[in-house]
């Protein structure tokens, strides 16, 4: 049995699609934090078969939800003060992301101008889909580009 300590102040990040977690914490910039995480890989669910979970003890302040959000609405985000759940965050897709894909129009603004940030607005919440501020190009699942 997998025994991983509790944490005082911090968050869990729950119900993460297996194998999903070290996406969440590039995406994230973890790596960059002063602060402990653990990540835990294809962890037994009922609800899910297998998930994921990251438990990062430091300031809640420091998780961008709308980057969260953007990978997966569905996760579960406890906030942990004083080693018990203080709250549970819901997420919902924001109305814009920056700097978190890039545009793979090759006509498009970006791809000249190196220094302007990918902006991608939310364009159809129902279908979840996003298209780039100045092509308007549609972003897709399968061809994740990674800033």
């Amino acid at each position: 049995m997998l025994n991983i300590g509790k944490i005082e102040e911090g968050f869990v990040l729950d119900h993460i699609k297996a194998g999903k977690s070290l996406d969440i914490y590039e995406h994230l910039q973890v790596d960059k934090w002063d602060c402990a995480v653990a990540i835990i890989k294809n962890a037994r669910s009922e609800k899910m078969g297998k998930k994921d979970i990251l438990k990062v003890e430091c300031d809640i302040d420091m998780l961008d939800l709308d980057v969260l959000a953007f990978i997966d609405h569905n996760i579960t985000v406890n906030v942990i003060r004083n080693g018990v759940i203080a709250e549970k965050k819901e997420l919902v897709l924001p109305k814009q992301i920056k700097n978190v894909i890039r545009c793979r129009n090759p006509r498009c603004i970006t791809s000249i101008e190196q220094e302007l940030p990918h902006i991608f607005f939310l364009a159809d919440a129902k279908n979840e889909v996003y298209r780039c501020k100045y092509c308007e190009e549609k972003y897709r699942e399968s061809s994740k580009n990674k800033k």
